[in-house]
């Protein structure tokens, strides 16, 4: 992965160019992939269960087999921060065990630490479960530390995976306040989902996805005018006037 990215040609905090990738040699899951995340927007990564989208994540995170491509990240810290769609965590470590683990990864300072980590705690509900084990957690509250870890690090880019899955309203509200708390200070993000019509209300711009390529990408004036839809034509209509 190629960290230097130039900031003076532009403001991108993520820039993927995936010619291909695939879990065998000479197999392509995926092809022709390019996505380009600025800072303080908000991507949508779109398309239906097997269209591609976990193998794109996997590549820019250096986690395919075989991937021919450039991942470049960009920023002040060149940093990002992956949430997936169900929770790793480590069974013999207790909730505040994973923050620490995280920041000394990161030589985030204790002090530093300490506030973060105990603010994130109260924002989302968690103080009085600090010293517990996520294997004793609901779905919910293991995405919490998740989410947790993910804020903690305060990333130049987001990489979300289906990050609604398990969360109660509340929850979601508290994620989406501190993701455009992230973005007002310059960080980006790219979220994977199939829940079109979410994605319709908060991304700024969308890479829709099908078969392990990119059919549309752009503002959703752009995705409309590529799909031949009218103005009026919501995400999904268009996703369906593609695939």
């Amino acid at each position: 992965m190629n960290t230097n990215g130039d900031t003076e040609n532009g403001s991108f905090v993520l820039r993927a160019s995936i010619g291909e990738a695939g879990y065998e040699e000479g197999k392509q899951a995926i092809k022709d992939i390019h996505i380009e995340v600025k800072s303080g927007e908000l991507v949508g990564l779109i398309g239906p269960n097997g269209a591609g989208k976990s193998t794109t994540i996997k590549s820019i995170l250096g986690l395919m087999p075989h991937m021919k491509g450039e991942i470049v990240l960009n920023g002040r810290n060149k940093r990002y921060a992956y949430v997936p769609e169900q929770p790793i965590y480590y069974e013999y470590f207790t909730l505040w065990e994973h923050l620490q683990l995280a920041a000394s990864a990161f030589d985030i300072g204790q002090n530093e630490f300490e506030q973060r980590a105990n603010a994130l705690l109260e924002r989302f509900r968690l103080t009085k479960e600090r010293d517990h084990y996520p294997t004793s957690f609901s779905k919910g509250m293991q995405q919490k530390l998740m989410l947790i870890i993910a804020f903690l690090l305060e990333p130049d880019v987001f990489i979300v995976d289906e990050p609604f899955v398990g969360l109660d309203p509340r929850a979601t509200g508290d994620f989406l306040s501190l993701l455009e708390d992230a973005r007002k200070s310059g960080a980006g993000v790219l979220m994977s989902t199939h829940v079109l019509d979410t994605a319709e209300r908060l991304c700024s711009s969308f890479i829709l996805v099908n078969s392990g390529t990119v059919v549309a990408k752009g503002s959703l004036a752009d995705i409309r005018s590529q799909a031949a839809c009218p103005d009026s034509a919501t995400l999904f209509e268009c996703f369906h006037a593609l695939t």
